[in-house]
């Protein structure tokens, strides 16, 4: 018997603050249930033809969180998948509507001074370009945190290896699976 199967009846969409691990936990998890993976970002990027930190430089936030919308609405129309969204394409409330009413959303959480140590490592990310890492990641929190719990599924990451964080997607979906049917 498959196991995963129930799992990869819908697409399966990771939200979170940025440097949570939402692309590489997702592409570990895609793999793990045999379910294709997309990024959102690297998708927004191909229809611009450009690059996020250019489409915020050139066009603004606006226009980019647009073009997100826009990208994730067609991906949720494809067969189902492991879909890694933009740390703030869950905080548009059309975009949120569409993610929980065609997949199965799922909030990856870590503390504040594990992604601080993660998104130190990239000078790509719009939101933080000359600014204190801590500073943003506290800000950013406070306001997407409490939309993030809107997800069906939370899940404590920590500052796990990327197979242990996948394992506890796994359990957490199959849990809210259970949940639902029953």
């Amino acid at each position: 018997m498959d196991r995963y199967k129930p799992l990869r009846a819908r697409t399966i969409t990771l939200v979170g603050l940025m440097g949570v691990g939402k692309s590489s936990v997702g592409r570990r998890l895609a793999n793990a249930l045999d379910m294709p993976f997309r990024d959102a970002d690297n998708e927004v990027e191909a229809a611009a033809g450009r690059s996020i930190p250019e489409i915020f430089a050139d066009m603004g936030e606006a226009a980019f969180r647009e073009g997100e919308r826009r990208v994730i609405a067609r991906l949720l129309d494809e067969p189902p998948h492991v879909l890694a969204t933009g740390g703030g394409a869950f905080m548009n409330p059309e975009t949120r509507a569409l993610i929980k009413a065609r997949s199965i959303s799922v909030w990856l959480k870590c503390d504040l001074e594990v992604l601080v140590r993660r998104v130190g490592r990239k000078d790509s990310r719009p939101l933080l370009a000359g600014k204190d890492p801590m500073t943003v990641l506290k800000e950013l929190a406070e306001v997407r945190y409490p939309i993030y719990a809107e997800a069906d599924v939370t899940v404590e990451t920590g500052d796990t290896a990327h197979h242990v964080a996948v394992d506890q997607v796994i359990r957490a979906i199959s849990a809210y699976l259970e949940k639902q049917a029953s």
